[in-house]
């Protein structure tokens, strides 16, 4: 079974089961600060975990795009990537533990549809903690089904606990399922979890029937949700009996495509396959990125810094392996060949996406031109002096400064027989991801999930503020981006200069005058060709027929949107404009508060 038959599989099942199949979301996630990507099913889904209607009911199911870099140095083995897709299935205070737990059993093993052996499957459930009891219903969901308790495994919660990043959200306990591999056990303690690789994660079902408060304590959620997701990559790998994802047809275009530009095999050594998989990993989360309907751009800030990341990192690997420049555009052009047909938004972007990737690579080029200069005159300098040591600070600072791989700096020092502290090194870069730690986790405050009332009434006020531009600059004004937290709203949207006075007094006018006519918010669920003929804005493409959320504001704007809104402007206070700057090339940034 390859990819396009396993998503084509899945959504037919749950779509037998009563579910909408609605689309994918944007990689960019929408007004939400506390993620710079979507990583998971469920983080679009936020607002209908707690509570706010869908358009398309109760239950829905997708294939969902995903990024995750938190793992970033691990790609290059069997099973870690960057962009994966995940496939879901959710219901919003229908059915619960007894019906998910079924269906996924019968899904996995059942001969019309996955036909995995039975007596191959274990599974895990939450063991309980002080704020959450032991997951006894699931237990007993599995043993009615035949699972012996012997293969269930009750797991603490950093196995078996999900919820979104931050410090609120929904919650709750999960269920994991896994396949024997066949594989020995690493040991006595061997069990579903383990890194050994034994046991194969297939399917995670998660109960969403808490709600986490800032300061970690929880409460019952007003309904109960299921959220699921099967990774399509790791998932195809294990039904192929495939030992690495990149064995599959998922990566086999990527792979020739690179073999036959290096002119070289993966199969020559283990260094060399690690290479090739890196560098397919990192440009298919690329182009995914720079194809979103929400694309940003590499940069040096947030989304476009992660960005930047990936493509250096590839182009670092590329050189390993001899490939001249020029080769992210043979790659991006398979991957947008690969995939358009499910994702044609890729194929809409195609000219953007491969002329953002070469430039890129080219930029780096010079980038480590100039990284070499400033070695080679800092070992002149050591020459002079008689030193033999290139510092750990040094060799960090090249590679911080010119994007310079600690590598490079280590074989051209060999050359001269010096040597890099490489413990220094490493020392200034577990500093430097430290530091980026802590300041990442500022960000999780905020976003759709936080639906305190400040956040709530800087979200309705972007749909003025949206508006308010258009009406000021002119349609061609369009969202690029949004970030919220409790005490401002960031928004950026397209236009190709600096707002003038005249025209921010302007803005803030039209947004102030909206505010104070009071206007009633009305909901809507239509079709998305039907908004757009109503005069909506939609900032994404879906499948035909496709229902979604419109929120009226008076007669001043009207947009296809999932978040929550306060229920006439009047509530919002006054807006003001704080910053206006650029955010990327042909992109404008505000930032405003509601005083």
């Amino acid at each position: 079974m390859n990819a396009d038959e396993l998503r084509e599989m899945y959504l037919a099942f749950f779509a037998d089961k009563g579910h909408k199949i609605i689309s994918g979301s944007s990689l960019i996630p929408e007004n939400d600060p506390t993620v710079l990507f979507t990583t998971a099913g469920m983080h679009p889904l936020a607002p209908y975990l707690l509570g706010e209607p869908h358009p398309a009911g109760k239950r829905l199911c997708n294939c969902q795009k995903c990024i995750r870099t938190g793992d970033i140095e691990s790609v290059g083995d069997a099973s870690h990537l960057t962009f994966f897709e995940m496939l879901g299935n959710w219901s919003l205070g229908d059915y619960f533990k007894q019906e998910a737990i079924e269906w996924s059993y019968e899904f996995l093993t059942s001969s019309q549809w996955l036909g995995l052996d039975p007596a191959a499957l274990s599974v895990s459930v939450f063991e309980g903690n002080e704020t959450a009891p032991r997951d006894e219903e699931s237990i007993q969901a599995w043993l009615k089904l035949g699972i012996p308790k012997e293969r269930i495994f009750a797991l603490p919660e950093t196995d078996n606990w999900w919820g979104l990043p931050g410090e609120s959200g929904p919650c709750g306990p999960d269920t994991e399922m896994f396949i024997d591999t066949g594989r020995p056990a690493c040991g006595a303690g061997c069990r579903p979890g383990c890194s050994c690789g034994k046991f194969f994660e297939v399917w995670n079902d998660v109960f969403m029937q808490y709600e986490k408060m800032p300061g970690g304590a929880v409460r019952p959620l007003k309904q109960h949700n299921v959220d699921t997701g099967m990774g399509v990559e790791r998932t195809v790998a294990m039904l192929q009996g495939k030992a690495s994802v990149f064995d599959t047809e998922v990566f086999h275009p990527l792979i020739g495509a690179l073999e036959e530009a290096a002119s070289r095999r993966m199969s020559e050594s283990d260094d060399i396959a690690k290479a090739f998989r890196v560098i397919c990993d990192h440009l298919r989360s690329a182009v995914f990125i720079l194809g979103d309907d929400r694309g940003v751009l590499p940069g040096n800030l947030g989304q476009g810094y992660v960005l930047r990341r990936l493509i250096r990192r590839a182009v670092r690997y590329a050189k390993k392996i001899g490939l001249a420049v020029g080769f992210t555009r043979v790659i991006s052009e398979a991957v947008v060949g690969g995939y358009s047909g499910f994702y044609p938004e890729l194929g809409r972007s195609r000219d953007r996406i491969v002329g953002e990737l070469v430039g890129e690579e080219e930029r780096f080029e010079g980038t480590l031109e100039k990284g070499l200069v400033e070695l080679n005159r800092l070992l002149g300098r050591m020459r002079e002096h008689g030193e033999k040591t290139v510092s750990g600070r040094m060799a960090f600072k090249l590679y911080d400064t010119y994007g310079f791989p600690v590598e490079f700096t280590e074989e051209i020092c060999a050359e001269d027989g010096m040597t890099v502290d490489h413990e220094g090194y490493e020392k200034a870069f577990e500093g430097h991801k430290a530091l980026s730690k802590k300041g990442a986790g500022k960000a999780f405050k905020g976003g759709l999930a936080d639906r305190s009332d400040a956040t709530v009434a800087l979200h309705t006020a972007t749909h003025l503020l949206h508006r308010s531009l258009q009406i000021v600059l002119g349609e061609h004004v369009q969202q690029k981006g949004s970030n919220i937290t409790p005490e401002r709203l960031r928004f950026d949207f397209l236009h190709p200069s600096k707002l003038t006075d005249t025209e921010k007094t302007e803005v803030e006018r039209l947004v102030n005058d909206a505010i104070q006519r009071d206007l009633p918010i009305q909901r809507e669920a239509m079709t998305l060709e039907e908004a757009r003929k109503r005069g909506a804005t939609a900032l994404f493409e879906g499948k035909y027929g496709e229902e979604v959320s419109v929120y009226s504001v008076g007669d001043f704007s009207k947009e296809a949107c999932g978040g929550p809104h306060v229920e006439r402007t009047g509530l919002l206070g006054t807006f003001r404009i704080t910053k206006e700057t650029a955010s990327s090339a042909g992109v404008r940034r505000i930032k405003a508060v509601l005083e």
